[in-house]
């Protein structure tokens, strides 16, 4: 017995290791506030730090796995649970619906609805394992080699492909694993020669050379020369090589947002680049545009016909767009480029007619995509400055809707082209939704309102790839039904050809950000806004014969900034369209869509040779059975209290959409469903009269603005939260 225990290591020397082993595990917690949606390391943080002391103690497992357990529920209880008492009857019941509501997303594979409390609730559990696993490997067994190769790894893998920088984690990863691994060394040759650890308690000489060691290497690293790179640099050739590399359905790499003249493979995520590309001084706001595109791929798009630029006169630019038949007025508007401008393009205004720059510049026009290329001395040339006269254009209602279905045949062959394979639930689909449309104009608004009913979701993160046998669009619209402007704008475009309806493929920026206002005088007064990266746009144009090419914006959270007017001289009717109508949802349909969100998935595994006790079986089955019926009956308010989570931590346009179109949904649940000829105000004093109220006019009201008008208020917003829940009480009721 003295053998063993003057042979035993001490604590303190497991500790120092087993630290070393806490802060390699920190390395792979400090990037995740770059790389993903985390806005707060610090509650992460501490409870690592929580578990990896409560495992170096080397407690009984059954004190650990309390305190831990303790640790955890008071964190989560903490982040979201705030509102009910702890532990009372309300508590439970709000854990056992936020699980029951995650199992079933779980056994459905909607893991986009997996709420933060359930996903909070995963990472805490896999810190809490990897506090005893790292405990296991490096305090137990001292085989860390392997943990210390992949920290590496992940380091290098971030560091290459993602915007973290991990120069310094890197030098910090390397003294800790040369550390830890001489020390895992020497503990395992004193296990493996029975050397006595007696003389370590008396002196700690021993670790003052292993320190000098790494310290020196470290140094030498730092200070020694070093070679240029010897190879070209792999990583653009990765990741467009494994772009679309084994079918996955989650992009494997993530681009920066900003204009790009490859649109051949859409899809994938990206993250928000908010560097200045210009700044515009403008009378009234609108899109800018750049190019269109032409031919659907499936996986992208592509132009019909190489370029045929023809020399513009004077900088006056002969585009054709629209026809004379459209009402316009005339405007300027002076552009400054920011920074190292590389687009080498003019970026215009829908009606384009005269541009002057500082520099002796030719514009080349390719009258079949729009592009405008900037010369200087037969150079391709990005442009510092310059001034374009404009004719902005408004288009009158009533004329588009009287159009002739007509079409040039040039227009109808070129802009209706789809590809061969194209699933035909894409066709199917688009009579569906245009079907109450008697004319092209009810027709396109009707595609352009359907995102923003039927459970689409504007994202940037998490966007999958079509698989190669996969169409781009028709995963968008039947599977995913998450993206951004590209996924919103190539469906519309595809779904409007589909019924011979002439459309293209629009690329350029939006409007950007206004920095300054009321510039220049109060007879020519200019607003000043800024455009950057982040602010690089798709949308639609849809061709009406007589009036040429008309914009349109179907993705959720953008609002079309172009004009349009009813002439009511020649209306006959009254016309309950003067606000953009919208597509409303057939009653059976979203009932189906409900009972496809709550039906459980059942597989059927093949048995065998095992003894079952089918009284077990059948009860339960049938507990199974009460619980599904509950969930179901009860999902609405479920659904109310997960919304209600949502708006404690936010306040965004997003939240509110999803409020509102689930305050639709629970009132045609309850026999109040909206008439199709009825318009949202209409609809909105009918509930209001029904519960004697004014709640639903004034949500309504601001969800008109929001949309229509991007009006977003943080302060009404959360002021509108409680008339929300009090309606949503009052139908409940």
């Amino acid at each position: 017995m003295n053998f063993v225990r003057d042979n035993k290591i001490p604590l303190l020397y497991t500790s120092i290791l087993y630290l070393c082993g806490f802060f390699l595990f920190l390395e792979w917690l400090y990037p995740l506030q770059e790389v993903t949606d985390t806005s707060d390391l610090n509650v992460f943080i501490l409870f690592t730090v929580f578990c990896f002391f409560i495992s170096m103690l080397q407690m009984k497992w059954w004190f650990s796995f309390l305190l831990k357990g303790f640790a955890l529920v008071f964190i989560m209880n903490s982040l979201f649970m705030t509102t009910y008492p702890f532990l009372s009857k309300l508590w439970f019941k709000y854990i056992f619906m936020e699980i029951s509501f995650n199992i079933n997303g779980l056994f459905n594979q909607e893991w986009y609805e997996l709420t933060p409390l359930f996903r909070s609730f995963l990472f805490l559990l896999l810190i809490w394992l990897m506090s005893y696993l790292l405990h296991y490997w490096f305090v137990i067994m001292k085989r860390i080699f392997l943990f210390v190769l992949f920290t590496i790894i992940y380091l290098t893998v971030l560091d290459t492909f993602t915007v973290y920088d991990a120069d310094g984690a890197i030098v910090r990863t390397f003294i800790i694993s040369f550390v830890s691994l001489g020390m895992a060394n020497l503990f395992k040759e004193i296990d493996r020669e029975s050397i006595r650890f007696v003389w370590t308690k008396k002196s700690s000489i021993w670790i003052f050379p292993l320190i000098a060691v790494v310290l020196f290497s470290s140094l030498v690293g730092y200070a020694a020369p070093k070679y240029d790179p010897q190879w070209p640099d792999p990583v653009p050739f990765l990741k467009s090589a494994a772009e679309n590399a084994g079918g996955s359905d989650i992009s494997s790499t993530v681009r920066r947002v900003g204009y790009g003249e490859d649109d051949s493979k859409l899809g994938g995520s990206f993250v928000q680049d908010y560097t200045p590309v210009f700044q515009a001084a403008v009378k009234e706001e609108h899109y800018w545009r750049i190019e269109t595109k032409d031919v659907y791929t499936g996986k992208g798009w592509k132009r019909s016909a190489d370029p045929n630029y023809e020399t513009q006169v004077n900088g006056y630019i002969e585009l054709d767009t629209f026809s004379d038949n459209v009402k316009t007025e005339e405007h300027d508007t002076v552009i400054e480029f920011q920074g190292n401008n590389v687009i080498e393009k003019l970026i215009y205004p829908y009606g384009i007619n005269q541009v002057e720059a500082r520099e002796a510049t030719s514009f080349l026009l390719d009258q079949n995509s729009g592009e405008i290329r900037t010369q200087v001395n037969n150079v391709d040339r990005a442009l510092a400055q310059y001034r374009i006269t404009y004719d902005m254009p408004s288009f009158a209602i009533d004329k588009l809707r009287k159009v002739s279905l007509d079409d040039p045949s040039e227009i109808n062959d070129q802009y209706t082209q789809l590809p061969e394979n194209l699933p035909a639930r894409i066709g199917e689909l688009a009579k569906e939704i245009t079907a109450s449309g008697d004319n092209r104009y009810d027709k396109v608004r009707a595609v352009e309102n359907y995102f923003g009913q039927n459970g689409f979701q504007y994202q940037t993160n998490d966007v999958p790839i079509p698989k190669e046998n996969q169409d781009y669009v028709d995963q968008f619209l039947f599977e995913s039904k998450v993206g951004y402007c590209d996924n919103y704008s190539t469906s519309m475009v595809v779904l409007l050809r589909t019924l011979d309806i002439p459309a293209r493929w629009v690329k350029g920026f939006t409007s950007g950000e206004k920095v300054a206002e009321n510039i220049g005088g109060t007879d020519e007064s200019y607003d000043v806004y800024e455009v950057t990266n982040a602010n690089a746009h798709s949308w639609v144009e849809a061709y009406f014969p007589e009036y040429g090419w008309v914009p349109f914006e179907p993705t959720q959270g953008f609002s079309n900034l172009t004009d349009f007017e009813i002439n009511l001289d020649n209306v006959d009717e009254q016309d309950d369209t003067l606000e953009a109508p919208e597509q409303e949802k057939p009653e059976k349909k979203m009932e189906k869509e409900e009972e496809k969100d709550t039906a459980p998935v059942v597989k059927n595994n093949t048995i065998e040779k095992l003894d079952i006790n089918w009284g077990y079986v059948a009860i339960g089955f049938t507990v199974f059975i009460i619980l599904a019926f509950l969930l179901y009956r009860k999902r609405y308010h479920i659904k109310a209290i997960i919304l209600s989570m949502r708006f404690r931590s936010k306040h965004d346009a997003k939240t509110y959409q999803d409020a509102y179109h689930y305050l639709l949904q629970l009132l045609s649940y309850n026999g109040l469903s909206r008439n199709p000829n009825q318009t949202l105000r209409e609809y909105a004093k009918r509930i209001d009269s029904r519960y004697s109220s004014d709640e639903m006019g004034h949500l309504t009201d601001y969800y008109e603005r929001m949309l229509y008008n991007n009006e977003i208020s943080e302060t009404e917003t959360k002021k509108l939260t409680q008339l929300w829940k009090n309606l949503i009480k009052r139908i409940m009721a």
